[in-house]
Parts: C-alpha cells; structure tokens; sequence
C-alpha cells in the first residue's frame, strides 16, 4: 500500500468465525513441524496495517500499533476503522456488454 509518507507493509486476514461478533485471529504462528506453536504477535515495527475482511466482507483497515501485543480481536470493537464493504463483488451479476 502506498501513502504519502511511504510504503506500508500490510497483512491481510480474513474471518468466518462469528461469536458475539467477528473474531479474527490477528497473530501468527512461529515456523514449527505440524505448526503447533501458540500464536504470538506481529511485531509493530515489521507490520504497519492490518486489512481484514469480515464474513459480512466489511472491509477494516487498523494500524498494526493499535492492535500490538493480541492475537486475537474481536472486530466490534474496531468498528471506527471500516473503510468499506466488498459486498458488490457477490451480486453475481455480470456487466452487460458494450
């Protein structure tokens, strides 16, 4: 993603699991054989944004320091980083021809 003042490394996630909410896993797992390791944080100086699409596709975009130190997050909570809906993609319809 490019922005004014640079280059942003974003990570995208996506979620289906709906309890009270959106929950989104938003750490990640240590290389491991049969990747059993717990989930730790991203390190706020490695990512600078999260894009995450919900199971409604509400798109969010948070800056990865408001989210530093979870694993896990539940998506009302971060309702003021909505930046839109992919929605329009699933219609099914197709554009008519020229």
């Amino acid at each position: 993603m490019r922005e004014a003042d640079g280059i942003k490394r974003v990570q995208v996630k996506t979620t289906t699991y709906y309890n009270a909410g959106w929950d989104v896993q938003v750490g990640r797992r240590p290389y491991s054989v049969g990747n059993r390791e717990r989930l730790v944080p991203y390190d706020p100086d490695l990512v600078d944004l999260f894009f995450i699409l919900d199971g409604d596709l509400t798109m969010y975009v948070i800056p990865s320091r408001v989210i530093a130190g979870r694993v896990h997050i539940l998506l009302t909570n971060y309702s003021e980083f909505i930046v839109g809906s992919a929605a329009f993609l699933m219609k099914g319809s197709t554009p008519a021809a020229a």
